[in-house]
């Protein structure tokens, strides 16, 4: 599939490549878009809105990279929105330090399947499982967090470590659990 050309059509109008354009990308963006919020109608709802967005500025796309990742930036501009005028979500998002838990440099030995660390991701706190997700799943600086944010480096890379920290004490519990389950079954 050219997705250039299918951009050029898009700029011209086209609602097929429109069409087209969005059942390429949906299916990976809802998944981008549900990594950041507590449930699917959330992502649902991001998803809706990023991709209107990616219409109104598809002529910004100056054809050098991957769309895909164009599209990819514009869903976590437009989770990062939602998360922060979403009302459900503003408590989680104060991004002070106190009452956090205490951080450690613990490696997690345990084995653990994807979609068992993406479900304890989402049960982090959501300024955790934010700041999570941009710099360990995208890739984003501790500096680029802070701007995207408003936040300093240092909270960034606090809230992370803290994540981290909790995510690992709860693959461990896991981890645990499933070797007291294995050993109870005659």
């Amino acid at each position: 599939m050219d997705f250039y050309l299918m951009v050029k059509d898009c700029l011209k109008g086209d609602l097929n490549a429109q069409r087209q354009l969005y059942d390429a990308f949906a299916d990976v963006m809802l998944g981008v878009c549900y990594r950041y919020t507590k449930s699917m109608e959330d992502a649902e709802d991001i998803l809706q809105e990023g991709f209107v967005k990616v219409f109104r500025h598809l002529d910004q796309f100056k054809f050098q990279g991957e769309l895909g990742g164009w599209i990819r930036r514009i869903m976590v501009n437009t989770a990062i929105n939602y998360l922060k005028k979403n009302s459900r979500y503003q408590y989680e998002l104060s991004f002070n330090d106190t009452s956090l838990h205490p951080v450690t440099s613990d490696d997690p030995h345990a084995d653990i399947h994807a979609k068992e660390l993406a479900a304890l991701i989402r049960q982090l706190p959501a300024g955790y499982q934010l700041i999570f997700n941009l710099h360990a799943v995208e890739g984003y600086s501790h500096v680029e967090i802070g701007k995207l944010l408003g936040i300093k480096e240092g909270t960034s890379r606090s809230q992370y470590a803290r994540s981290r920290t909790l995510l690992i004490s709860w693959i461990k519990k896991l981890s645990a659990d499933q070797k007291n389950e294995s050993y109870a079954r005659p």
